[in-house]
């Protein structure tokens, strides 16, 4: 027909635009070849020639008004066909299926249903990569007893079922349409024992009915399917879930599904004994995982992780059996392996976050199994204080083994005085459970010493459903599932030209972070170039890839003037291994890096959201002497490596960045920084870069050779310039201005080689000039306000220098009495010159006794230098006033030669307009 032949040119179009964004919404031709697509950015195979295919028989209605919305949204030529009512077996085609094809785009009208009950039975066929949407909550797609689904897609191209504000590009959330129904023949304790059983389902029309004597009926499949903001409550207690499951028998597939911010639950069992694998429930704002009336189906691999922004949550499993007869059979008593609960810290009038609650009479066998979550998320694992329920702990009925509960709420257990004690229950009755943290990166996965890699049940040995496993928890690092067709994950996104509501392609519209102004999500792996466009806000969510390590390789663009912003420590921005950043500001349209409250107008405060981090080819002396380098760097999950061969190596271009109210720490000596250079090359751009406010170092080199001009620091809490394992750049004025208030700092630069072996090649041994670095009175239990400390081997060759504080500052230069650094000091690896020390302290100069005299060194071994009584002698404010004389800099390509000492004069403030906190 007609159609199809024009929609072939549209469809290969948008998709060799959309080549290689796994997991993306993008429409594809429903009977061509999928190879033209080439979804996994690979080489495409050869075309071969396709079958002849008879035309399947086109259902619903051609909408015009519907298509004409998408199209524009969606920048292609669109078919957008609306269905509605209930799809029998006489609109069929021959090989008795009704199929979605991937070509159209389909709206649900109202209830609609496959099949009577088990009457007129068909099988609904959904291509992969296909997209179905609704409008409202009564839109919603029931599958009846006795007919199918075949709802498989790909990991390429997953089945997305989601709202019409989704496909559109406006904002989303939960409750924008219905949801999706499976009604099967399986048992269900709500059954008569006697006679037919048919049961209304929940959130339905009447007549949406389930239950029988089947435990093996087959309602299909659903394989790589993502519903998202769906979810609509008809009255308390009659709600549709994202996945409602009324009766399934074990014969139906059930295998990589995600709910997405649904507004009930997200999975809910009704009976049955319905089987999952690959199970992702994120940002739902009721329970998770419900079931009820008897199910006793299997669970394995099932990630639940509550909004991140600590929005709409209940419980990671809600399970009951009968409420009036909680021992009624048959008894819900499910099997669930390797599962993932992550709570927040939401705490509403009704409900709040909590992990698992058993009860009603309900038994579980559970295995392998991680709860967690922040200090104010309710209790993590309770069983109701009834006859039945505290029965089912003593005699087996409940188990739970080699599990752990993580949480940080002080409520891991929650028990009445007299219920069975859960916490001795669960470390000493039960077998191989532990209270520990469970060491998660923050997309979930265990880190590489987390205790979720050891003491494991393989879960082959307990029943032939369930995989070999050797961890706790539903995914591993380095084997994520999720990744590619999950949404949050690198996939599940509608990705398409700029969008009617001005979001660029790659990213989506959520809610206005500041009530007024248009703001995109920018999420999971990102492995095309995207342009963050003026304009708009940017939330990061979760920890933001930019390609895969050398591979993929991509450019962020970042437009003048663009403010990105994250929510929690867990947001944070990775320019990963030959991928590239473009981020160009001006000084008086600066790109900015900062929280959410600073985007909302509310208080904010170091450690807010994460950082920035650079990941480069450039060597480190970490990497192996021979064979590849990769090393995994500080703060960030696992895969986030650096290092190599390359000094010339090109990251891209930071200019006019500031990064603010960030730095968070995942453990002792594993932060994430304002912005963290691990092996960047010379070839990368950095100048006029502010780091304010942050929790941890305000910038740290891992390594590598990058030159680095107009750098400011305000109010870090830890070093202000941090430098290790080889770092070699260059770096030209640098203004350090620590907290005025005198709270948390510590020390302008704090310099390393490398620890363990102090001589280790490459040297750090960087040139820095042109530093002014004003310290304050903070003096913590462990950490005061400092100058310079150089340690561990590292040289420096420094000029055009001041230092200077408070009385209550601690030492302004110290060098480490180790036989290394001091004979660093003897041998030209570390100079110092042209510079003046004006501390008020009466301690400008730190050594022991059998250490170099740094104060005869500073003045009589350098050139140039000079003390100074005090801060005013040296400085206006900011500006330099010191009459020492500057470094001569003639010949070098790099370095300014300059008429002043210190960072800036104030005939020449280069950070005026553009910087933050230095009124």
């Amino acid at each position: 027909m007609e159609f199809r032949r024009v929609f072939r040119a549209s469809a290969i179009t948008a998709a060799l635009i959309l080549a290689g964004c796994g997991g993306d919404i993008n429409i594809v031709e429903g009977d061509i070849d999928n190879s033209v697509t080439n979804n996994g950015g690979g080489t495409p195979s050869p075309t071969p020639t396709p079958t002849p295919t008879p035309t399947p028989t086109q259902i619903g209605e051609a909408s015009s008004f519907l298509s004409a919305q998408i199209s524009t949204a969606l920048g292609q030529t669109v078919a957008v066909r609306s269905i509605s009512g209930r799809l029998t077996d006489s609109m069929a085609d021959s090989s008795g299926k009704i199929t979605l094809t991937n070509d159209t785009v389909w709206a649900l009208e109202g209830p609609v249903f496959v099949g009577n009950d088990k009457a007129d039975s068909v099988t609904l066929a959904i291509e992969p990569g296909t997209i179905i949407f609704g409008r409202s909550g009564a839109d919603y797609l029931v599958i009846s007893r006795g007919s199918k689904i075949e709802a498989e897609g790909s990991a390429s191209e997953p089945i997305i079922m989601t709202s019409y504000q989704d496909v559109i590009g406006e904002q989303v959330g939960a409750g924008q349409w219905g949801g999706l129904v499976l009604l099967g023949n399986a048992k269900s304790n709500k059954c008569p024992a006697t006679g037919d059983c048919s049961l209304q389902v929940e959130g339905a029309a009447e007549g949406a009915v389930f239950g029988g004597t089947d435990d093996t009926d087959n309602s299909g499949i659903l394989k790589y399917v993502v519903v998202k903001y769906a979810g609509y409550e008809i009255a308390p207690d009659n709600e549709l879930n994202g996945i409602t499951f009324g009766g399934v028998g074990s014969n139906t597939e059930v295998d990589y599904i995600q709910v997405h911010s649904n507004a009930d639950d997200g999975i809910e069992f009704f009976g049955g004994t319905v089987q999952l694998k690959h199970v992702v429930l994120t940002a739902n704002q009721d329970d998770s995982v419900d079931w009820d009336n008897g199910f006793r189906g299997k669970l394995q691999y099932v990630y639940v992780e509550q909004d991140k922004s600590s929005g709409d949550a209940n419980r990671g499993i809600e399970a009951d059996n009968d409420g009036s007869t909680p021992d009624k059979e048959p008894q819900s008593n499910p099997m669930v392996a390797n599962m993932t609960i992550i709570g927040n810290n939401f705490d509403g009038s009704e409900d709040d976050s909590e992990g698992v609650y058993l009860r009603e009479g309900t038994g579980a066998q559970i295995y392998n199994m991680v709860v967690t979550g922040p200090a104010g998320m309710g209790e993590c694992l309770e069983v109701e204080n009834s006859t039945e329920s505290q029965a089912n702990l003593g005699d087996g009925t409940i188990t739970i083994s080699t599990s752990v509960m993580g949480c940080t709420n002080d409520e891991n257990f929650k028990n009445a005085a007299t219920a069975v004690d859960l916490e001795n229950w669960f470390l000493n009755v039960q077998t191989g459970n532990r209270v520990t943290a469970p060491m998660l990166n923050a997309d979930g996965t265990p880190m590489s010493n987390s205790p979720l890699l050891t003491g494991a049940t393989n879960m082959a040995t307990i029943d032939g459903f369930f995989d070999t496993t050797d961890f706790i928890g539903a995914v591993k690092a380095g084997a994520d599932w999720r990744s590619g067709w999950a949404f949050g994950f690198g996939g599940g996104d509608i990705k398409v030209v700029q969008s009617a509501s001005g979001c660029p392609s790659g990213t989506i519209s959520i809610a206005e972070a500041d009530g007024a102004t248009t703001t995109c999500q920018v999420s999971g792996r990102i492995t095309s170039n995207i342009r963050l466009t003026a304009g708009n806000l940017y939330a990061l969510s979760g920890a933001v890839f930019v390609g895969n390590d050398n591979a993929d390789s991509t450019t962020l663009t970042i437009d003048a003037g663009v403010t990105l912003f994250g929510a929690s420590g867990n947001d944070y921005l990775v320019i990963s291994r030959g991928s590239q950043i473009n981020a160009v500001g001006t000084a008086s349209m600066p790109i900015t890096f900062t929280s959410l409250q600073a985007v909302q107008g509310m208080a904010t405060a170091a450690g807010q959201w994460g950082g920035v981090v650079l990941l480069g080819n450039a060597p480190s002396n970490k990497c192996p002497a021979t064979g590849a380098c990769s090393l995994q760097v500080e703060g960030v999950q696992e895969g986030a490596v650096f290092g190599g061969t390359n000094e010339a190596d090109n990251s891209g271009t930071l200019k006019y960045v500031r990064v603010m109210n960030g730095g968070y720490e995942i453990a002792p000596d594993n932060e994430l920084n304002g912005i963290t250079f691990a092996g960047i090359g010379s070839g990368t751009s950095v100048d006029f870069i502010q780091v304010h406010q942050n929790a941890d170092d305000g910038v740290e080199f891992f390594g590598g050779t990058v030159d680095v001009k107009h750098l400011v620091f305000t109010n870090i809490q830890d070093d202000n310039i941090d430098w290790d394992n080889g770092y070699r750049g260059r770096i030209q004025y640098v203004l350090i201005r620590q907290a005025e208030d005198d709270s948390d700092a510590n020390r302008g630069i704090e310099a390393d080689n490398d620890g363990s072996s102090p001589a280790a090649e490459p040297q750090s041994n960087p040139t820095v000039a042109n530093v002014t670095i004003i310290g304050n009175n903070f003096d913590g239990s462990e950490d005061d306000s400092e100058g310079v400390y150089l340690r561990e081997g590292t040289g420096a060759q420094l000029a055009n220098f001041i230092i200077t504080g408070p009385s209550g500052m601690g030492e302004c230069f110290e060098v480490e009495d180790s036989a290394e650094s001091q004979l660093n000091l003897g041998d030209g690896t570390i100079t110092f010159t042209n510079s003046v020390m004006a501390c008020e302290n009466g301690e400008n100069f730190k050594n022991t006794a059998t250490a170099v005299n740094l104060e005869n060194w500073f003045l009589n071994t350098q050139t140039g230098n000079a003390v100074a009584a005090d801060r005013a002698a040296v400085l206006n404010g900011i500006f330099s006033i010191s009459t020492v004389t500057p470094k001569d800099f003639s010949g070098e390509t790099f370095f300014d030669n300059t008429d002043f000492i210190g960072a800036v004069k104030e005939s020449d403030n280069w950070t005026a307009g553009w910087t933050v906190g230095l009124e």
